[in-house]
């Protein structure tokens, strides 16, 4: 038999939180601080699933950045996040852990771990801060249905039980890591309540390139270099940083950025990617460099001459590409021959055919139309009392802690507006 239910009390305000990640946590907690009766609904089996594998398992739960900075990494929409950022900020959410007994450090790129390395530190401050606050914590609990209905909603869980609430904040993430749980629940529900959501696709994802290359050079590494993308004449993307091969494509930190940057290009066609292995030197330099090394290496083959310019696994690669014969003896390689070497260091050339998978994304690109909800309080524009938080958001950003920042300042700008009664006069004659 399925029950009705709910939490009442003098001057309280009624808040169903769905979705028991970052942003729903935080959007949870600081409704509850606020004064209000809050529920906290997670279809899985603990709260922050997802967390727990961010940052490769570390957390990178933010950047600390400068404000001007932090927002040349938010890639969608960053002016609708001005509001939440500015109320809940990268000092604010370091401050909070720091509160709740975590300590911090910063690394390269002034991205923000625990100092133990351990997400699993992030999670319990959560659930410790939730439980002080005494917030209703409802686990493997999936919401199968959300209405509006007498000023209020109709939330119906799994087993048929049904949740009455005043407001609802929708945080149920997005499309990427599905096996955590995240599997696109929230954009429906958000389309059923008139919403539009954009096209969404993994960002932050390994990209697929065609040809054999990426899988006989898989696993290599390759430091430092300059990746730049084009689609034609057009410039999309350059950036200079590690990479790596895959079996069927290319990945590592400037790939993933460059991923959520490309996305909307590829659905157009194939895109160009274009690696310097030599960046830090000009052509001119790199030509000098090579003729040192053909100097020295003159009675050689050319295969074995150039252990010094490439990792190993990449020579085969390059000897081909170049046009060269491989025992070819470097004291006949001619200028011609040479300088064709010295534009292929300087622009390996790859095609990129699409993006990898949602299981293989960090995030989800797209969501909710950020016009039809209120960037002071992430309300709906279309339903009052439905909020919006996180991942379910059409905002996101480069890797480095920018997105859970995300997490953190709209679930904190959700939960606060939640918290506020429509009518103050009832609440407090309730």
């Amino acid at each position: 038999m399925s029950c009705v239910f709910r939490i009442e009390g003098s001057g309280m305000v009624r808040v169903a939180v769905v979705g028991g990640g970052p942003a729903g946590m935080m959007a949870a907690l600081t409704a509850r601080r606020q004064g209000a009766g809050v529920v906290l609904i997670e279809k899985n089996e603990k709260l922050g699933k997802k967390l727990y594998i961010t940052g490769k398992g570390r957390c990178n739960l933010t950047n600390g950045c400068g404000r001007e900075e932090f927002f040349r990494h938010i890639l969608s929409n960053p002016k609708f996040l001005y509001s939440a950022f500015s109320a809940f900020d990268n000092t604010q959410i370091r401050s909070f852990f720091e509160e709740q007994g975590v300590r911090l450090k910063e690394e390269r790129g002034m991205r923000v771990f625990p100092a133990s390395d351990k997400s699993s530190d992030i999670i319990r401050a959560l659930e410790k801060a939730l439980a002080a606050a005494r917030v209703t914590v409802r686990l493997n609990t999936p919401v199968r249905k959300i209405e509006a209905e007498d000023g209020g909603f109709a939330l119906t869980l799994g087993g048929g039980d049904v949740l009455r609430a005043d407001r609802v904040i929708l945080a149920a993430g997005g499309l990427s890591y599905p096996a955590t749980g995240s599997t696109g629940d929230g954009f429906v529900c958000a389309k059923e309540f008139g919403h539009r959501v954009s096209a969404l696709r993994p960002g932050l994802v390994p990209l697929r390139v065609s040809g054999e290359y990426p899988a006989r050079l898989e696993g290599l590494t390759l430091k430092n270099v300059s990746v730049s993308f084009k689609q034609g004449k057009k410039l999309l993307f350059t950036e200079f940083g590690d990479m790596l091969f895959t079996h069927n494509g290319v990945s590592g930190p400037v790939i993933l950025h460059a991923s959520s940057v490309i996305g909307a290009a590829l659905e157009k066609g194939p895109v160009t990617l274009e690696i310097d292995l030599k960046p830090a030197l000009t052509a001119e330099e790199l030509d000098r460099r090579v003729l040192r090394d053909f100097t020295e290496f003159a009675n050689r083959d050319f295969r074995n001459a150039l252990g010094r310019l490439l990792p190993a696994s990449l020579i085969p690669v390059m000897v081909e590409e170049s046009g060269i014969a491989p025992d070819k003896k470097v004291n006949e390689i001619t200028r011609a021959e040479r300088q064709t070497l010295c534009r292929l260091l300087k622009a390996f050339t790859l095609t990129v055919t699409s993006l990898g998978e949602f299981r293989e994304a960090i995030i989800t690109c797209g969501g909710v139309s950020t016009r039809e909800v209120d960037p002071k309080t992430m309300e709906s524009k279309l339903v009052p009392g439905l909020y919006f938080a996180g991942e379910m958001l059409d905002l996101d950003g480069t890797t480095g802690g920018f997105n859970l920042q995300i997490a953190w300042s709209t679930g904190y700008a959700a939960g606060l507006a939640a918290a506020v009664p429509s009518d103050p006069e009832q609440e407090e004659n309730r």
